[in-house]
């Protein structure tokens, strides 16, 4: 084989001691899903690689392309709030990294490619469903215009994994702006390996914050940055009706990025409320919970950065709550701002929440669908009867009348056009996600029948979730009574 990818590998070169090298395990018949032909062009790979007769080897890893440096990542984790010291990549190897033609690095990594030494009891291996659900979400994130890991290829491995059930087996060549992870700084800090947390540090500051190094505290200023790109991120989560499902302190990237796609779904009828993981049995990360706990894992965060931040404990920690105090209403204000674009203003005033928290309690108290609802509102805007449709969604339509009124006079006093209002509307409010029940549907075929057209027919439709797409007009229908998905699963 002559295929080679452009690897530059930082990760290995400047961090020895910070993860293992694993080679991945050779599967016994590699078969190519899907190629993100878009994506492989970005990384400067050439979709052409990755579609040869030898592009399964590579994706699946029975092949290492010269120049890749395969390893498993340290990182420890709070688990729904418990502390496991030893997690690390169990069923992930990150076979090298990449920079792109915009010249930004990115890891390139291979999920269900085997055991590690971080693998536990684990098989190291991943199920066809969960490789499909992340390639679909991870994808549809990334054209709603949200941070997150990208799916480059999907292979089935042509042998079984034993879950619940015997299922066939596929790995995931995944895409990242890195994996270092706020659990990557718990892995040393709880070790007191100072030293260790000081090079991961300075290697993120390099990677993703290099604005921040000559700062007069790089390592305060470390904190603050991730905060300010968690906050943005979590808040967009909010306006498309996201729910991460395991925001564990594992699953929190450094680099701003959504990462890890297990039980996650998008609500359907709005509920701040609601849960999909089925191992979140307390509602720990439901839609609402979701600010204060990236709150939460960000004060752990800082708490392994306190020797760096000062020499002394007491200044350091000073220094970080006065931060992480701050969080909440950081996050609100992206998630209040957000929110105005969805509602079509460009102004702010003082009782825009109030307006907001409005609509959403009526959302709530009807039931109403999150996307469909604010997708609907962009006829409204145009006035007259235009908002006959969204009207429609609420019993007895005399709480939306009440509150349209008082939106009504808020738009007034706003000096863009209808036309132009709804237009700007269009493009924040998707008509087409994730719908879970399509999801479903889509990784049910490919399981079972080993039929992929309704995933590749799904993937195609959210490529462009903000335009009408008239053909395909029922995806953007919430479910039936007896299509209603009410639990995901991790797959792991």
């Amino acid at each position: 084989m002559t295929e080679t990818l452009p690897f530059d590998n930082s990760y290995a070169r400047d961090l020895s001691g910070l993860y293992a090298r694993v080679a991945p395990t050779p599967v016994a018949r590699p078969r190519l899903i899907k190629v993100n032909r878009e994506l492989a062009e970005e990384l400067g790979i050439g979709a052409d690689i990755l579609e040869s007769e030898n592009g399964a080897a590579i994706a699946t890893g029975n092949f290492v392309p010269p120049g890749a440096d395969p390893l498993a990542m340290a990182y420890a984790g709070h688990q729904f709030g418990h502390f496991v010291p030893q997690l690390g990549d169990g069923r992930a190897i990150l076979l090298g990294e990449v920079i792109d033609r915009t010249g930004t690095r990115r890891d390139i990594q291979l999920k269900g490619a085997g055991r590690t030494p971080f693998s536990r009891s684990g098989d190291g291996r991943a199920a066809l469903g969960p490789v499909l659900r992340e390639y679909l979400i991870s994808e549809a994130m990334h054209t709603l215009g949200i941070p997150a890991t990208r799916a480059l290829a999907a292979a089935t491995t042509g042998e079984s994994v034993y879950r619940e059930t015997i299922l066939p087996g596929a790995v995931l060549m995944r895409v990242a702006a890195s994996h270092i992870r706020v659990g990557t700084f718990q892995f040393f800090a709880v070790r007191g390996d100072t030293d260790a947390v000081k090079r991961l540090a300075d290697y993120a500051i390099d990677r993703h914050y290099p604005e921040i190094k000559a700062a007069a505290h790089p390592y305060l200023a470390l904190l603050d940055a991730v905060m300010e790109r968690q906050a943005s991120l979590v808040a967009r989560w909010m306006h498309v009706g996201f729910i991460h499902g395991v925001m564990n302190t594992d699953n929190m990237a450094i680099s701003g990025e959504t990462i890890d796609f297990g039980p996650c779904a998008f609500m359907d009828s709005y509920d701040p409320a609601t849960v999909f993981s089925s191992i979140d049995e307390a509602g720990r990360y439901a839609y609402g919970n979701q600010g204060p706990v990236a709150q939460w894992n960000l004060a752990r965060f800082a708490e392994t950065l306190l020797p760096l931040i000062d020499a002394g404990r007491q200044r350091a920690i000073e220094l970080a709550t006065g931060l992480i105090e701050g969080f909440p209403q950081r996050f609100s204000g992206h998630w209040l701002a957000g929110m105005r674009r969805k509602l079509g203003l460009f102004t702010a005033e003082a009782d825009d929440l109030a307006l907001v928290e409005a609509w959403l309690e009526l959302l709530r108290a009807n039931a109403a669908d999150f996307t469909q609802s604010f997708r609907r509102l962009c006829d409204a805007a145009l006035g007259g009867a235009e908002d006959a449709a969204v009207r429609g969604l609420f019993a007895g339509a005399g709480g939306y009348d009440t509150w349209a009124e008082r939106w009504c006079a808020r738009l007034a006093r706003e000096t863009e056009t209808p036309r132009q209002r709804a237009a700007a509307m269009r493009l924040v409010n998707p008509a087409f996600i994730p719908r879970n029940h399509r999801v479903e549907q889509a990784l049910n075929a490919a399981v079972e029948s080993d039929d992929f057209s309704l995933f590749n027919r799904l993937l195609d439709i959210l490529s462009r979730p903000y335009e009408d797409q008239s053909e395909f007009a029922a995806y953007a229908d919430p479910p039936g009574p007896s299509e209603q998905v009410f639990r995901t699963f991790c797959g792991t």
